[in-house]
């Protein structure tokens, strides 16, 4: 529904809870954003915060922690509690920064980025936790899988700092901190929003006004070596700055494997592992966007289906080693059977077993958008508006201010909203 432009349709109905109160409380608190829902929206996101805090501050592992990591063993990851992704814990955030911004709180707009920005670190570090605590189990079991030879084969996601940047972060917390007059900490942002976005022209110009006004000489001259001269704008000019959301991300497929190895009587077995993966898929065009009744560019900010791939890329070796222990499991129970009276019916029993909960887990935040973009126009003062489709976003400016609106399309659908940032 999301996807054709049908938020408001989508919200109203009760969605069923299959992905644990982290997950559940994502997609209600996305889908209640496009539906302007935006007291629900925060209600939704703060409840998943709330669960991510939890399932963070669990470090020492307990009792029914470890009955739920054992029991994955013998059933699939999809029983595992749902952990979310690195980029989705910061787009929590940006997306909770955002209902602060939308209330006119920008203190609260502040702290919501300054703790996407903290997590995304913290989590990349537990997620390489993860993945030697995976490999040591392996270990421990007396085998090691090729891990190698899978991700030969697995479908790649390119190498590229925009996979595991979120410029789209980066420059939207750049642009709250200057509207706080904190320039130093806004001028940190729009670089790297540069490093991951090097060629689109509102972070070149943010960056640029930014250096004037602290004063950076050596980096004006760099600056202006690869980009050319800024064009300081005069005291009277107005401008909007777009940001623009389109689409979701792709639904996770189910990609198998045949993985052979040896098992504990010496044998040399093949094992079918099922991981999940995102098939390449055509991107839906959006008509563009237009201010005034002319066309506005699009101008590429962040790529979330590249960074939701390559996260998955990170994440796939560990749970490689989690399913090479699982299937040996189970294969040995099944091995064990022979020896019981019922062999044909418990084995019969477990190759039911086996097809039903050897199934990768396809989990993912699905209704984030698929690609960001963010263009600034210089307007005139007074009245302006924007045009999509038969939709119309009007606002008003001050002589020498500027205006962000935010913009998220799905379909032929079209929310958004705008907020006065002053003389920045």
């Amino acid at each position: 529904m999301v996807k054709n432009g049908d938020a408001k349709q989508a919200y109203s109905e009760e969605a069923p809870e299959v992905g644990g109160p982290i997950l559940d409380n994502l997609e209600r608190g996305r889908v209640a954003l496009l539906s302007e829902q935006y007291a629900e929206s925060k209600a939704d996101f703060e409840g998943a915060e709330q669960a991510a805090r939890i399932q963070s501050d669990q470090a020492v592992i307990s009792v029914s922690d470890s009955a739920n990591q054992v029991g994955s063993l013998v059933t699939n990851d999809n029983l595992i509690d749902y952990k979310p992704a690195d980029y989705e814990l910061g787009y929590l955030h940006l997306y909770l920064s955002l209902n602060y911004l939308k209330n006119n709180d920008l203190e609260g707009a502040l702290i919501e980025v300054r703790k996407a920005n903290y997590i995304q670190e913290q989590a990349k570090r537990d997620r390489e936790k993860e993945l030697r605590s995976a490999e040591k189990d392996a270990k421990k079991q007396g085998f090691d899988a090729n891990v190698g030879a899978i991700l030969a084969n697995y479908p790649d996601v390119g190498n590229k700092l925009a996979a595991v940047q979120n410029g789209y972060l980066f420059y939207y917390s750049g642009l709250l901190f200057e509207t706080n007059r904190n320039y130093s900490d806004a001028y940190i942002d729009y670089k790297r929003a540069l490093a991951v976005a090097p060629n689109n022209k509102t972070v070149i110009e943010s960056v640029q006004r930014l250096a004037r006004r602290l004063g950076m000489r050596n980096d004006i001259t760099l600056l202006e070596k690869q980009y050319g001269a800024y064009k300081v704008p005069k005291r009277t000019d107005s401008r909007v700055i777009i940001i623009d959301e389109q689409g979701i991300l792709p639904q996770l497929s189910d990609w198998r494997l045949r993985l052979p190895m040896w098992d504990s009587q010496g044998n040399f077995v093949q094992y079918n592992l099922a991981l999940p993966y995102y098939k390449k898929t055509n991107r839906d065009v959006f008509s563009p966007l237009k201010v005034n009744n002319k066309a506005l560019a699009s101008d590429q900010l962040a790529d979330v289906t590249l960074m939701a791939r390559n996260d998955l890329n990170e994440r796939i070796p560990a749970m490689v080693i989690r399913q090479a222990l699982r299937v040996v499991a189970k294969d040995e129970l099944r091995k064990t059977s022979r020896n019981t009276k019922e062999e044909d019916l418990a084995n019969a029993v477990l190759t039911i077993f086996n097809s039903l909960t050897e199934q990768p887990d396809t989990r993912s935040w699905q209704t984030l958008p698929s690609l960001i973009s963010v263009t600034s126009v210089d307007v005139k003062a007074g009245d302006n508006q924007i045009q999509y489709l038969g939709n119309e976003l009007n606002f008003t400016i001050k002589e020498g201010h500027t205006v962000v609106v935010w913009v998220s399309r799905q379909g032929n659908a079209v929310t958004w909203w705008h907020k006065q940032l002053g003389e920045i």
